[in-house]
């Protein structure tokens, strides 16, 4: 018998900036007693894309040109086949997936390949305010399907686990774990007088302004309605010097201008312009832009574990949210974040005026989340969650059967 490491092959949807890309990418680096393999998809080209974070890891993933995030048979058929082979010629002792597409046809290739441990990680899920309710009942059942044939499957908080199994009914909860995401976020807690300089240099910010941000894709999941509407309240009910960005880009970026003009907030994209409202499309060192506003919102209808706010505690930034996803488990209410029901304008314009006008508590809460954060999200823990898990699936201790 040849005495070789445990052999992972870890497959992932796309590398676009946000937490599945982060959270393959520590996984495949750290994970010292394992031989990883990374595959990816290809990344949206509405997207930014993030194969720079591997590079700067010394990665490189295997990719496939014909795994895409959107639904398309002849492809996915070319990428299950693909897989197979891939399987074939690594001969893996784990295939972890991580995400919908990548789960959906990595599971399948792995099941079929005779993988012996098969493991998916749930980055999000599109079971609400993503499809019409018969795409979504499709969408639910493949995943019901794929859950008989995983190992083990992820969830990032409890509860995110709670809606896979209490309202989704995706698998029992013995074939669950929790395993929180991972970062390095002390670049975020680093250095921030620099930074904080640079970015509000390059924006034209002045000392007296509070910078206002929200931080991600420009699509309708994100509902950036809620985030102009939000600041147009704000303005009309604040003597404060406020100044807002929208962090990112996408499909929508059109529609959100055209809200924006309708709803009177003047805008530019322009960095030395001074208008309430600044769209700075993709920054790729999200460190200084952090370092540079004074609160970071997020406005989406469905959220996993949202990586913007975990970078925005350890940035010791205050929050301002929707209760979405697994938000709840990843920020301290109250004490780093303020949060409120999804798509009520008055809750979150009402949150944001309260932080924008009161210099105490805005002070208090800036104070709360480093620690919380750098604690709870490193990427050293991640690993080692990962490492535990691994090691009890390979010695046998499965808990559960491979099939229902």
């Amino acid at each position: 018998m040849v005495n070789r490491k445990p052999r992972v092959l870890r497959i992932i949807n796309r590398l676009n900036l946000g937490g599945p890309t982060y959270n393959a990418a520590y996984l495949t680096k750290h994970m010292d007693e394992f031989e990883t393999l990374l595959v990816s998809g290809m990344h949206d080209k509405t997207e930014e894309s993030s194969e720079f974070i591997v590079e700067e890891l010394g990665l490189k993933p295997l990719y496939l040109p014909e795994m895409y995030r959107e639904l398309n048979p002849f492809r996915d058929y070319k990428s299950y086949f693909r897989l197979r082979q891939i399987i074939t010629d690594f001969k893996p002792d784990i295939v972890h997936t991580h995400a919908a597409k990548a789960g959906a046809v990595g599971r399948l290739a792995a099941r079929h390949a005779g993988v012996p441990i098969i493991i998916h990680t749930f980055h999000g899920h599109v079971f609400h305010s993503y499809f019409s309710p018969a795409k979504t009942k499709m969408f639910l059942a493949i995943e019901r399907y794929l859950a008989r044939y995983s190992t083990k499957i992820i969830a990032l908080s409890p509860k995110q686990l709670s809606e896979l199994t209490d309202e989704f009914n995706i698998a029992p909860k013995s074939k669950f774990e929790i395993v929180s995401l991972g970062f390095d976020l002390q670049r975020f807690a680093e250095n921030q007088k620099e930074k904080r300089k640079a970015f509000r240099t390059e924006y034209n910010i002045k000392d007296d302004e509070i910078a206002i941000g929200i931080i991600g894709r420009l699509v309708p999941i994100k509902n950036h309605s809620l985030f102009l509407q939000g600041l147009k309240k704000l303005s009309e009910n604040t003597d404060k010097k406020v100044r807002a960005f929208i962090i990112g880009d996408g499909e929508l970026r059109s529609a959100i201008e055209a809200e924006a003009t309708a709803l009177g907030i003047p805008f530019s994209s322009d960095k030395q312009n001074s208008a309430l409202l600044t769209f700075t499309s993709w920054i790729k060192d999200v460190s200084v832009c952090n370092a540079g506003l004074d609160i970071i919102t997020l406005t989406s209808n469905n959220e996993g574990t949202p990586v913007s706010l975990i970078e925005a505690q350890a940035a010791g930034k205050p929050i301002v949210s929707t209760r979405v996803g697994g938000i709840e488990d990843i920020v301290e209410e109250g004490k780093s974040a303020l949060l409120c029901p999804k798509q009520d304008v008055n809750a979150f314009a009402e949150a944001l005026t309260l932080l924008v006008n009161d210099d105490n508590l805005r002070t208090a809460m800036s104070n709360e989340g480093s620690d919380y954060a750098l604690k709870q999200f490193s990427y050293k823990r991640l690993c080692a969650d990962m490492t535990k898990l691994y090691n009890s699936l390979l010695n046998g201790d499965k808990s559960v059967a491979q099939s229902a």
